[in-house]
């Protein structure tokens, strides 16, 4: 990361853990959970971790040790089947592990999912004291918030495509969270408009610009000011918009110390 953008230092909390991200990498490739491609799920795995050590994001020790282990299951594999060594008879295959502990996760995982869509059905149940409530009419397009994975992946997408890229000239300008935290209120929050998140990214020309603009989408959302939303079952775009949260605050208001709370100037 370059020195203008390590003029904040990020500390968000993650949420998810190393088995959401192998479950979100097996549902992107869409491979089998009994018969996961170790060598091509363990590449990906470490990619998304360099993406969340370059933006200097906390990360738990357990990436780390899921990060150990997949990489000593891949050793395994790519020893020539005469050089691998045998197992004992009371010994597994160290693959069957992972596989008994991903799904026993998405056992619970699911079940915490279908708990919170029951909750948002009831939400819609009125009694008859509620005749006046207004219901709003359907937009008719199913939205989902993402994860932080699905962000990363992106973001990752975004910063292939800009290494791609033969920059001509040398830029002086200098990019910071804040500038990019305050772009964002002024053009989503208070603006109330749209905006894609490759589009958003479509005409920034360094990459120290672009992790300035990643780490400010990741700090609203911490703030709970704007939200990452996808259509459900489609690989379109992810967009960012104003939370309904946001719509209860007055931005103008909330001094930018108070929005950067979490950084500390570098």
């Amino acid at each position: 990361m370059s020195e203008e953008a390590k003029d904040y230092n990020v500390k968000l909390e993650v949420f998810e853990g190393p088995l959401d991200l192998l479950l979100f990498l097996i549902k992107k490739e869409e491979v089998d959970i009994y018969d996961i491609p170790i060598v091509r799920i363990c590449d990906q795995y470490n990619e998304h971790l360099n993406v969340m050590r370059m933006l200097d994001l906390n990360i738990a020790g357990e990436f780390l040790v899921m990060s150990a282990t997949l990489m000593l299951i891949k050793s395994r594999l790519l020893l020539p089947e005469e050089e691998r060594p045998e197992l004992e008879e009371d010994e597994e295959d160290p693959r069957l592990d992972l596989v008994r502990q991903l799904v026993e996760y998405k056992k619970f995982k699911d079940a915490a999912n279908t708990l919170e869509m029951m909750e948002e059905s009831q939400h819609n149940v009125f009694f008859p004291e509620g005749e006046h409530v207004a219901i709003e009419k359907d937009s008719g397009l199913a939205l989902r918030d993402v994860s932080i994975f699905d962000l990363l992946s992106s973001f990752s997408e975004i910063l292939k495509r800009a290494q791609d890229e033969e920059l001509t000239e040398i830029f002086s300008e200098k990019y910071t969270v804040a500038d990019k935290v305050d772009y964002m209120m002024n053009e989503i929050v208070r603006k109330g408009k749209k905006k894609s998140l490759h589009a958003l990214f479509k005409d920034m020309r360094s990459r120290s610009e672009m992790v300035c603009t990643f780490l400010a989408i990741l700090e609203l959302i911490r703030m709970r000011q704007i939200r990452a939303v996808q259509e459900v079952g489609e690989f379109t775009d992810i967009v960012i918009q104003k939370s309904e949260e946001a719509e209860q605050t007055d931005m103008e208001e909330l001094p930018m110390s108070d929005v950067l709370g979490e950084y500390d100037n570098g």
